[in-house]
């Protein structure tokens, strides 16, 4: 849990101006509308200049489990139920799988401006603005969820979001290669899909609150190509050759396609890049 009341948060908030405490707060915190709050308290106070990474601040502890509710249910993958979009109960599901996504997304980027100190400023600046942008995804999907009769925890989920993540704690340029690049660029390659079945089946509402989703979550992919090449100059290494030793090692070599180019290409991946993932090399 988080703790305390919320007002008593607030005063916590107030007592640190430390923006590693701040994060490690929010990433900590159990309760999904919690979790929200505190990540836009702390987004407009990163804009006020009430908070900055504190230069004497502790390590970072090693990384667990970040705050989460007791539902939904996480299990592997391959247990979750395949359903389609043409059913109300189908619709639902997904709903309920991106916002558990989202969810997963306010941790990552809280995760990202936690661990890895010593980065310039616009680092920790971006992706606390990602934590707030996922925290309104979060929100729209769960406002969309009780429209449907249902609530956030309400279907089994899987970890895979929070797997990659503690693989890639030790190492902010496999952070930003693997997290952003490969499993958050995946949603640009499927979400157009699920636009457009959606689409079909009348749920404009959904397909509204997908389509935010889309739009924003390009940029974030973008901070991700933008930090791993960062880091790859910071330590003399060819961005090319890494992120494909990356893969690799973390995804048996191969992305799985088809792939949203646009998107991608918008997102800062190169056409030589893409095209060596069309070739599945």
């Amino acid at each position: 849990m988080c703790g305390g009341s919320a007002g008593s948060l607030d005063l916590g908030f107030i007592m640190t101006d430390d923006l590693f405490a701040v994060a490690k707060r929010c990433l900590d915190c159990a309760d999904p509308a919690q979790k929200v709050a505190l990540t836009f308290q702390a987004w407009e106070r990163l804009l006020a200049g009430e908070l900055a990474p504190s230069t004497g601040a502790s390590p970072p502890e090693p990384i667990g489990e970040p705050g989460r509710p007791p539902r939904p249910r996480l299990v592997h993958p391959r247990q979750l139920p395949q359903r389609g979009l043409g059913t109300e109960a189908g619709r639902v599901a997904l709903v309920h799988a991106v916002a558990h996504i989202e969810f997963n997304a306010i941790n990552l980027a809280w995760d990202a401006v936690y661990r890895f100190r010593g980065m310039p400023a616009q680092f920790y600046r971006d992706w606390a603005s990602v934590a707030h942008d996922e925290a309104r995804h979060f929100n729209l999907l769960s406002v969309r969820l009780a429209e449907l009769g249902h609530a956030y925890g309400d279907f089994d989920a899987h970890n895979g979001l929070w797997d990659m993540t503690v693989k890639t704690a030790h190492s902010d340029t496999a952070r930003m290669a693997l997290v952003p690049r490969v499993l958050e660029a995946r949603g640009l390659d499927v979400t157009p899909g699920m636009i457009e079945r959606l689409t079909r089946a009348g749920d404009e509402r959904t397909v509204a609150a997908l389509e935010i989703i889309l739009r924003e979550e390009v940029a974030h992919v973008a901070y991700g190509t933008h930090w791993f090449r960062w880091c790859c100059e910071r330590d003399g290494l060819a961005s090319r050759a890494t992120f494909r030793a990356l893969l690799d090692e973390h995804m048996r070599g191969k992305l799985k396609g088809p792939f949203n180019t646009q998107a991608r290409r918008e997102a800062g991946f190169t056409d030589e890049e893409l095209a060596e993932l069309e070739a599945g090399l």
